[in-house]
């Protein structure tokens, strides 16, 4: 009895902290009455974009194959902390990319849930999740007609490098919209007022801000992860961006790409954030993902994430260049 009993007491307090039966869970509220978002939030998962191949159309794993997954990930982590072994042979292969070793990289070892559904991946529709690009796509993007035309090179100048290596925006998707998880720096920091949503971007310090209830912006003046402009649908905060910067591009999207996002507190500590991808010049049909934001501990803080700072290699990237066009010139 007296081991039983402490088991007892602990599943009696979890009982009551649980809403009754049949009743909805109540978000927090501003003093304006809106849904409270405020706080750091982090979107990290293992869970791929796009769904692999051999899942087909399962979009959700039971909780017993999600267990199974994320051990899968945590024995595959730890492999790669291992040390390196000092006796082994140089690269012969050229590459010289892998500029990270395991120490860096921090996308957790979770599987994305959402109200008890463990996801193969963040696209959920279309049924594959995958993304529907039309047929014989090729980028849309300012930087690939650039590189396209007759005698531009990809290292001619800085424009022609993605914008995360010139450090203007975090490299992926991490700054948004759509907020998407990458390697590391997955945090956000989400501040309200009645008029207004700024989320501050972990990585490169990009900030959102969201106004409220207004019009898109009429004058020709295409901003870094476009035009935003929120309002609330019940609960929901509903966020739509269109007029990307002709340098911004998703994955290869076009000018007349417009993303929805919606986030919704569905618990004490998580945001269920979808947003979707309307692109007729480069998807056959609008996408949908979704992804768990989950509340950072109490007490976990944002840092300052220098990049420019401390950019050395960029002008060691251009100047390896123009040394490689110097040394074909002088060999001709």
């Amino acid at each position: 009895m007296t081991t039983r009993a402490p088991v007892l007491v602990a599943s009696l307090i979890s009982l009551l902290a649980l809403p009754a039966f049949g009743q909805e869970w109540t978000p927090p509220r501003t003093p304006s009455g809106q849904p409270d978002l405020q706080g750091i939030w982090t979107n990290a998962t293992q869970t791929p974009l796009e769904r692999p191949v051999e899942f087909g159309e399962k979009g959700f794993l039971t909780a017993a194959e999600a267990a199974d997954q994320e051990q899968g990930w945590r024995d595959r982590i730890a492999r790669a902390d291992l040390p390196s072994d000092p006796e082994r042979a140089p690269p012969e292969d050229g590459n010289t990319e892998a500029g990270y070793n395991n120490f860096w990289v921090d996308r957790g070892t979770n599987a994305i849930e959402i109200n008890g559904e463990y996801r193969t991946s963040i696209i959920v529709d279309p049924a594959n999740g995958r993304i529907p690009f039309v047929e014989g796509f090729r980028s849309n993007a300012m930087v690939s007609r650039l590189r396209a035309m007759p005698g531009v090179e990809d290292f001619d100048g800085p424009e022609l490098r993605p914008l995360g290596e010139r450090c203007l925006l975090s490299f992926g998707s991490s700054s948004g919209p759509p907020m998407l998880p990458v390697m590391y720096n997955n945090n956000y920091q989400i501040v309200q007022t009645e008029d207004y949503v700024v989320i501050l971007v972990e990585m490169v310090h990009d900030t959102r801000i969201i106004p409220l209830n207004k019009a898109h912006n009429n004058t020709d003046l295409n901003k870094w992860m476009g035009d935003s402009v929120g309002h609330w649908e019940g609960d929901t905060l509903v966020v739509e961006t269109k007029n990307f910067n002709d340098f911004q591009s998703y994955r290869g999207s076009s000018e007349q790409l417009q993303i929805t996002e919606r986030f919704e507190l569905i618990g004490p500590d998580k945001i269920k954030y979808s947003f979707t991808m309307d692109d007729p010049a480069s998807y056959q049909r609008a996408w949908t993902g979704e992804i768990a934001m989950n509340r950072r501990p109490a007490g976990d803080r944002m840092y300052e994430y220098a990049c420019h700072e401390g950019n050395y290699a960029f002008p060691g990237i251009l100047g390896g260049a123009r040394q490689l066009e110097h040394q074909e010139a002088l060999n001709q």
